[in-house]
């Protein structure tokens, strides 16, 4: 059975009237954006002011990060001494925009400086010996490092007995015991800083700005880039550093950057906070995961357009590349997800060989994504001696924590709460599968319990529009901390739902609304697509609201998170013909007709059961229910579906002798009867019948029903299938006669109910469930 892969929760509204009302007057914004605001936690008229339109004084003093002093003037006396400097920079796209900061930072001011992006593969992440090592051989006596190298205790005590200093700028979380450095720039180590989320690329902008003692407005794109790539929170100064990145990317200098926007389709003038986060991101982190991720620092800082246009090219092509290795192991990591003792666990170790270890962290998010698990994935080296690869985590589940206290277990480990990266002697596996099971019970992590998807609002498909969208994008840039606004959407039904993408594996469809349809995605269901077009009618949608830009033409559409099933699903069955098979399924099975049901019943199983429709009383509850017969009247339908407590109703609305082919007798049809029995005293039905429908051109049952409506009113006396034509018989209306009249209720409940198209009906019954 189809089932929501969260659990939804409309989030309480804070906002008092004269609130929002006051807000939104003084502010001029709408009452819509007051009141998201107010329940964001934003309540004094300054701060908002700040958040809507972010200026310099919301970038902090960057001296009041720890040991910044300390780290600029190391920095300003090996450029006076000239010293090399190697910036030792990461492989992600956090880590390449840090390196490329500092790196034109520190090349502008005059210092002799390289940098070292180390290699996935050989090197792992954060400070390696044999890498420092080498660096140091070089002739560089200061390492400065981004986006690592608090947990790099061991390379920096190597680079300390070889006489070179280590400055770390860092985010990462903090370990237990700090490596010994020259230096150490990081939030959390600095008391007197008030935000603690700055991604790697801010806290090399913070050292950026130190050392230029202003703000080095041209790298402002990559710090944007940097921040949202590590999906950091999205408030207070990386806001700001967002909303100023954004504004200058449209006029960058930087022909890989230009390249890479081009090749990704995305206008320049527009780039989004969602186009770097879906499309610039993965393009830069896709050069770390495929091999040697120094050519993204030349993408980025290069001022040469022939080798930009080149380097981004090769990135487009690695990022293919990647995302065919992504599904070739996500295929043979759910072999081991759905092995029996994986399916008992609450955490997901899976352990693969010749695994591309770049692709492991997007592997373990889509593993944790589907089966809802922390989940760490792992390759083994080729000698079978050491594992390493990366985990995710869910709400709720501390993974940076449950791993930390055994570091003893590893021979490399660092990241935070969300996400983790680890090499490990394959020796050790099952030990650190054990302590990672143990500590989703020490954390007390539900085996099965969804994750909570929080509802902004519950709206129509008429109520999305274009007003509604530019309302909540005065609140982008959207990310961690500041996300769109989600929407809970109850459509009359869905339509024209179909499987997209090269493998089939999103589906597309519109909302229907009474007055309009909206186009929706939805991402990773496509295998769903029977049981969602068979649940059309019964769900609800919830999702964000963007826009959607296509050959020119500009729509609005639901980036769908997730669907669930709404109220009561109604199946049209509706037959006119009924078989023992239809009768195999467990239910209860409900009659009109007493005479249909003692016919029937004989045919149910020993878990089913017949009832007939006057015994529904009200609030009766059953699992699952079947309409068998017509009922005579559309009230009485109506009169036991708002009595019937059902998950599934399952209308069949059999009715044996359908009349609207055939219909009503004309005026002229009765003209010609009443002409025929004038002339004809005395008629043997029995054996004439034929011969009069024949004569008359009157359809032999129709003419059946005639003759009764005749007996009824006293125009003719039929006995034992002899009719006798009655001498002056009062005159009365056809209409009158009890039969004329039941005909013509029946044809009214089969207009009603048997005549309507599926969607038609569906909607009824639809409208009567919700009466």
């Amino acid at each position: 059975m189809f089932s929501s892969k969260f659990n939804w929760k409309l989030k309480p509204n804070l906002a008092k009237t004269d609130q929002v009302d006051k807000l939104s007057s003084e502010l001029g914004i709408t009452p819509l954006v007051a009141q998201l605001l107010i329940n964001r936690g934003y309540t004094n008229e300054d701060e908002i002011r700040h958040f809507l339109s972010p200026d310099t004084s919301d970038l902090l003093e960057p001296f009041l990060l720890h040991d910044m002093e300390k780290t600029i003037t190391r920095i300003q006396k090996a450029i006076e001494n000239g010293e090399q400097i190697t910036i030792y920079g990461d492989y992600d796209a956090d880590g390449l925009t840090s390196t490329s900061i500092l790196y034109e930072t520190l090349l502008e001011i005059g210092a002799n400086v390289n940098y070292y992006i180390p290699n996935r593969f050989k090197d792992g992440y954060g400070p390696n010996v044999n890498a420092f090592k080498k660096i140091i051989a070089n002739g560089t006596s200061l390492i400065v490092t981004v986006d690592n190298g608090v947990s790099g205790f061991e390379a920096i005590e190597k680079a300390n007995e070889l006489n070179c200093d280590v400055i770390v700028t860092d985010h990462h979380e903090l370990p237990k015991q700090l490596p010994n450095a020259y230096a150490i720039v990081h939030a959390e180590l600095s008391p007197d800083y008030p935000f603690k989320y700055l991604s790697g690329a801010g806290i090399a902008f913070k050292v950026a700005t130190a050392l230029n003692d202003e703000i080095p407005q041209e790298q402002l794109d990559l710090a944007a880039i940097g921040t949202v790539a590590d999906l950091v929170s999205l408030t207070g100064e990386n806001r700001a550093l967002v909303q100023f990145g954004l504004n200058v990317i449209h006029l960058t200098e930087r022909p890989g950057l230009k390249s890479l926007i081009k090749r990704a389709k995305i206008k320049l003038d527009n780039v989004s906070e969602e186009d770097i986060g879906f499309k610039i991101a993965p393009e830069l982190n896709a050069i770390g995961r495929m091999g040697d991720a120094n050519p993204g620092v030349e993408l980025l800082t290069t001022t040469d357009e022939v080798a930009a246009d080149k380097l981004a090219k090769i990135t487009e092509k690695k990022n293919e590349q990647r995302k065919e290795l992504v599904t070739q192991i996500m295929s043979q990591a759910e072999i081991q997800v759905q092995n029996t003792t994986n399916q008992n666990r609450k955490t997901l170790l899976i352990v693969g060989k010749d695994w591309n270890a770049g692709a492991l962290g997007i592997v373990a998010s889509r593993i944790k994504d589907k089966y809802n698990k922390p989940t760490i994935v792992l390759t083994e080296d080729s000698e079978g001696k050491f594992a390493k690869g990366s985990g995710r985590s869910i709400e709720g589940f501390d993974l940076f924590k449950s791993l930390s206290t055994e570091q003893e277990l590893m021979t490399a480990f660092g990241g935070h709460e969300m996400a983790i990266g680890m090499t490990i002697p394959v020796a050790n596996l099952a030990k650190i599968a054990a302590v990672f099971e143990n500590a989703a019970d020490k954390q007390k992590l539900a085996f099965d319990k969804k994750p909570t998807l929080l509802i902004n609002y519950q709206i129509s498909a008429d109520d999305i529009t274009s007003e509604l969208y530019d309302d909540i994008n005065v609140l982008s840039p959207f990310g961690r901390d500041n996300e769109k606004p989600e929407f809970s959407i109850k459509p009359n039904s869905l339509s024209d739902v179909k499987a997209i993408g090269q493998d089939k594996n999103h589906l597309k469809f519109s909302l229907l609304g009474n007055r309009q349809k909206i186009a929706a995605i939805d991402f990773g269901i496509g295998n769903q697509l029977q049981e969602i077009n068979y649940l059309s009618n019964n769900l609800k949608v919830a999702g964000t609201l963007s826009k959607n830009e296509f050959r020119g033409r500009t729509s609005l559409q639901i980036m769908v998170d997730d669907l669930a099933i709404d109220g009561r699903i109604i199946e049209d069955r509706r037959t006119s013909k009924l078989v023992q098979p239809m009768f195999s399924e467990i239910g209860t099975y409900v009659f009109f007709n007493p005479a249909n049901k003692e016919k029937l019943e004989k045919y149910l199983g020993n878990d089913s059961q017949a009832i007939l429709a006057s015994q529904v009383t009200e609030n009766s509850h059953y699992e699952k229910v079947f309409v068998v017969d017509c009922p005579k009247k559309i009230t009485d339908l109506k009169k036991m579906l708002e009595n019937i407590d059902t998950e599934l109703l399952i209308l069949y609305l059999y009715k044996k002798n359908v009349i609207k082919k055939i219909g009503m007798p004309t005026r002229a049809q009765y003209a010609k009867l009443f002409k025929f029995i004038q002339l004809r005293p005395e008629v043997m039905l029995r054996k004439q019948l034929d011969k009069i429908s024949h004569t008359l051109k009157i359809n032999k049952n129709m003419l059946v029903f005639m003759f009764q409506v005749f007996d009824e009113l006293g125009f003719v006396e039929i006995k034992n299938g002899v009719m006798k034509k009655v001498l002056n018989p009062l005159h009365q209306d056809l209409n009158s006669a009890q039969i004329y009249q039941k005909r013509q209720q029946e044809l009214e409940i089969e207009k009603q109910l048997l005549d309507l198209s599926h969607d038609e009906f569906i909607k009824l019954i639809q409208n009567i469930n919700d009466k």
